[in-house]
């Protein structure tokens, strides 16, 4: 299994160099607490947990998985030692506020320690994870009473979070969703329903379990209307967050998968629990968006981390393993063969793991500067337009990057040949955990949707213009009619970039005008429209990336390897991965015909 580093200094690259994060942590009420120094001991400390006690738990977790017997669920081998480690630290109160006994930090530097945590161990890091949207939803919605009950125990990590949404007869459709809240004489409802797919729905790690659960009022109209929010507690407790006695939600089962095999995946039963509205009646969906906002850009760090951590295993395994010799001559004639890195199709995948990681990780740093700026703007307006910005690229960074982060892994296993198919290896173990997420927290379909139906369409291109206007700005100021002294090698990347970026709206517009006529024409090209705006929004982030290396360079360095790298990197990305939305392009633009004339019962003659 790769035993995972923590690319400190591909972060503070990305961080310091190419985005100026000590600039933007500057603006923010914390600034005096986010020194570049005490950022760089934060992000260090977190590594050293995440490389000598996380990443060690990651294939042992996956071989043992969850135990589960009489209704209770115990996590692998370590998993609660390392827990404890990580609250001791006050880990999980990195970026809520004081007043709740958390540290007061940027949101940013939540996301920067949750990409370690994730790419280290992926399933071990799903157990705070949950907690974190759980506590932002808290936080956003709940009343003084609720956020002072739950919120300290939460912040301290010694109770953890859900969210409870899906249920059997219902996926994404929430609309469907038939779990019951009767009230109660004294205020409280009764949660009746059950809920499935609930990761860390039940475990050993904490003292109390806090589900953020939808249900329907006895007089809620149908569908999406008609959902409301309750805070059900696995403990009820009093005002002081004693625990005093067992609330009717258990765990009904454990779900067996494909992978993250040490995440609990749960069937929760609520049986009359005793739960509590959180935020308006019959407003629940529109509460719970903070929750899911949370976890999907949590769930593109899966991706980027699914690309990082192959990379590490492939790398030295293909610098390694012997095989053939290189097309262009013996590169190691002392040798029976030649390193596999010398071949050109191994190059092609390891470039490839490479440029979705490094460009994965800019992208995902850029929008956590937003989440950072929706909770600490300076005017109300300014928190509105960081919230349209996010939700903007949330759908882009939750499922390109995952379906990248997939493909990424797949080209791991593929750098081992046979190797990567055996356990032992733990390349198969990457994919295993990885697939999931292009399926839960809306699939890609679902994501590609919300991007072009809702955010670019419904919101008549409001959020695109200002993305790709910023786009089209740095085209300008860096390669067009700028004083750039690298504009003669910065053109390679900004020509094509400007032409990708002014096509993107031209699609967009184009698609409006034929959604009018035909509203299938939406979801028959959102998919392609969706890679499309991932690979244009990554190729923007290589540009940026490269005149950072051109300038670094020039001003004269001890890392010249490190910038060429960089630039090196941005070449292949331009040349070898963005053509491919060309095809997404061909593909979006085509008529809906193709997709949807055929009748049902031609599709199959058995």
């Amino acid at each position: 299994m790769p035993q995972y580093k923590a690319p400190l200094r591909d972060m503070s690259f990305v961080m310091n160099e190419v985005l100026d994060y000590p600039s933007h942590f500057a603006k923010l009420p914390s600034a005096e607490l986010t020194t570049p120094d005490t950022v760089e001991a934060i992000l260090a400390e977190c590594a050293k947990f995440c490389e000598e006690v996380l990443s060690p738990l990651n294939q042992t977790g996956d071989a043992e998985g969850c135990t589960f017997e009489g209704g209770d669920v115990q996590t692998p081998k370590g998993f609660k030692q390392a827990y404890d480690q990580f609250c001791q630290g006050g880990w999980q109160g990195l970026s809520h506020p004081e007043e709740y006994g958390g540290q007061g930090l940027p949101l940013s530097l939540s996301v920067f320690k949750s990409e370690m945590i994730g790419t280290a161990n992926w399933s071990w890091g799903m157990y705070p994870g949950l907690s974190l949207g759980a506590m932002n939803t808290i936080f956003m919605h709940g009343t003084d009473e609720q956020k002072n009950l739950y919120l300290p125990k939460m912040v301290e990590g010694s109770w953890a979070g859900t969210m409870c949404l899906t249920e059997p007869q219902c996926g994404t459709d929430l609309g469907q969703v038939k779990t019951k809240a009767e009230p109660n004489a004294d205020g409280s409802y009764a949660i009746s329903g059950t809920k499935i797919f609930i990761s860390s729905g039940e475990h050993d790690l904490t003292e109390n379990i806090i589900h953020i659960v939808l249900a329907r009022l006895p007089d809620a109209p149908a569908g999406t209307k008609g959902i409301s929010l309750f805070i059900v507690p696995k403990f009820t407790s009093d005002a002081q967050g004693n625990n005093l006695q067992r609330n009717a939600v258990t765990c009904g089962s454990l779900e067996h998968k494909m992978g993250i095999r040490a995440s609990a995946t749960c069937v929760m039963n609520f049986d009359k629990a005793t739960g509590y509205l959180i935020g308006p009646p019959n407003k629940g969906l529109e509460c719970m968006f903070t929750f899911m906002n949370s976890a999907r850009v949590g769930t593109s760090l899966q991706g980027l981390g699914a690309a990082e951590l192959s990379y590490q295993g492939a790398l030295p395994y293909a610098k390694e393993r012997l095989s053939m010799r290189s097309l262009s001559g013996k590169k190691a004639p002392d040798k029976v063969a030649d390193p596999i890195i010398c071949h050109g199709d191994v190059r092609r995948m390891l470039l490839t793991q490479k440029a979705f990681a490094e460009g994965g990780r800019a992208m995902v740093y850029y929008a956590a500067k937003y989440a950072d700026f929706m909770l600490y703007g300076k005017t109300q307006e300014e928190k509105d337009e960081a919230d349209d910005q996010l939700g903007f690229l949330t759908p882009i960074l939750k499922a390109f990057l995952t379906e990248t982060g997939l493909e990424a892994a797949n080209l791991g296993m593929q750098v081992y040949g046979g190797h990567g198919y055996i356990k032992e290896w733990g390349m198969e173990q990457i994919v295993r955990d990885t697939r999931i997420a292009t399926l839960y927290e809306g699939t890609t379909g679902i994501q590609a949707l919300d991007l072009l139906g809702r955010k670019v369409l419904l919101g008549k291109m409001k959020t695109l213009k200002a993305f790709t206007f910023e786009v089209q700005k740095f085209c300008k100021d860096k390669g067009l009619i700028s004083g750039n002294p690298h504009k003669k090698e910065m053109n390679r990347f900004i020509w094509p970039l400007l032409k990708y970026t002014t096509n993107w709206q031209q699609y967009s517009v184009r698609l409006a005008l034929r959604a009018r006529k035909n509203f299938d024409a939406v979801g028959c090209a959102s998919y392609d429209y969706l890679m499309y705006s991932g690979y244009v929004s990554m190729a923007y982030f290589w540009a940026m990336m490269a005149q950072t290396a051109y300038e670094k360079l020039a001003a004269g360095t001890d890392q010249p390897e490190f910038y060429k790298a960089k630039i090196q990197t941005a070449e292949f990305y331009f040349e070898r991965l963005l053509p491919r939305a060309k095809a997404h392009a061909e593909c979006m633009m085509a008529s809906p015909k193709s997709l949807m004339k055929m009748k049902e019962e031609h599709f199959s003659f058995l």
